[in-house]
């Protein structure tokens, strides 16, 4: 399976972790003609076909980002293709050049697998969820490969790797790599990834195209304790206004266009949060209800007087 990975990959092994270790705002790597040229161009003719049922978001609302996970149900090959992403030589190699060892794939793809975004799409700068729902894995690698024969970095949708996207624009120090085709990016997921990509604008006759990649999670069973944080969802921080939108300008239809994309995504937001605090809150209650946690309550009753006792009795 590996010889699907160009050899120029496979042969500069070291020269490829230099450049993941030393890259900034954090570590990651690119890495241009990835696959077989052959294999990659197959993958980008059975690319699935956009399907707006496939384009729900959090809040169950159709959008202009299609994500199909079943990467072995599009056909031969991407079947293929799913067979190396999940091959122990592969995973090898990848863990080799991240520096990252006994990487774990995911057969769900969570998040993940083809990933088209339509013309106006953007993706506001967030950090990933940081375990696997259900296994409590660590997320610790994400590899995107982009499947764009024909991109202009003008269009929008280039990826931006951020230092901090809550810094004002002129003080957060952002890579921008353009999504062309056979392209693959290597990144760390940990509480300082921060990436996504400005809005996507076709110009007249292009309108047909879209931006298109596949996108795999790599995972270990530990991390090391320094990078290790609570669990939590993926975090998004909303784009700043334009900076064309000062006092005494005069809106036009695209200003105030953007203006309502900018106020619903915050809305979208604040009622995710929401629903997560709900079910939050529902989990917390229901342990506050439980058997054991009344007999624990109870059981640690004197301790906890005592306690308040020594609290209490005056120095000296």
């Amino acid at each position: 399976m590996l010889s699907l990975v160009q050899s120029h990959v496979r042969q500069n092994v070291k020269t490829l972790r230099s450049e993941f270790a030393s890259a900034e705002p954090f570590r990651h790597v690119l890495i241009d003609g990835f696959l077989d040229p052959p294999f990659c161009a197959a993958l980008i003719a059975a690319f699935p076909a956009f399907d707006p049922r496939q384009a729900r978001n959090e809040l169950g609302e159709t959008g202009r980002k299609a994500v199909v996970p079943d990467l072995a149900g599009l056909g031969p090959d991407f079947a293929r293709f799913d067979r190396l992403l999940r091959d122990a030589a592969f995973l090898d190699l990848i863990g080799q050049i991240t520096g990252i060892p006994r990487l774990l794939y995911d057969p769900r793809y969570i998040g993940g697998g083809t990933h088209e975004n339509l013309d106006g799409q953007e993706l506001d700068p967030h950090v990933d969820f940081n375990y696997q729902p259900g296994t409590r894995l660590h997320r610790r690698l994400n590899l995107i490969l982009y499947l764009n024969p024909e991109w202009d970095e003008s269009w929008g949708g280039s990826l931006e790797l951020h230092r901090n996207p809550w810094l004002e624009p002129d003080q957060d120090f952002v890579r921008i790599i353009p999504p062309v085709a056979n392209r693959c990016v290597l990144f760390e997921t940990t509480e300082r990834s921060w990436h996504g990509f400005r809005r996507i604008a076709l110009p007249p006759g292009k309108q047909h195209l879209s931006r298109r990649s596949v996108a795999v999670y790599y995972y270990t069973r530990e991390r090391p304790p320094a990078e290790t944080a609570p669990s939590h969802g993926t975090v998004y921080v909303p784009r700043p206004l334009p900076p064309h939108l000062r006092a005494g300008h005069t809106l036009s239809e695209a200003d105030l266009y953007a203006l309502q994309l900018l106020l619903a995504r915050r809305d979208h937001q604040i009622q995710f949060l929401y629903e997560r605090e709900k079910e939050y809150s529902s989990v917390l209650e229901g342990i506050l209800r439980s058997p054991a946690f009344r007999l624990g309550r109870f059981l640690s009753w004197p301790l906890r007087r005592l306690r308040r006792l020594i609290a209490s009795k005056p120095a000296g």
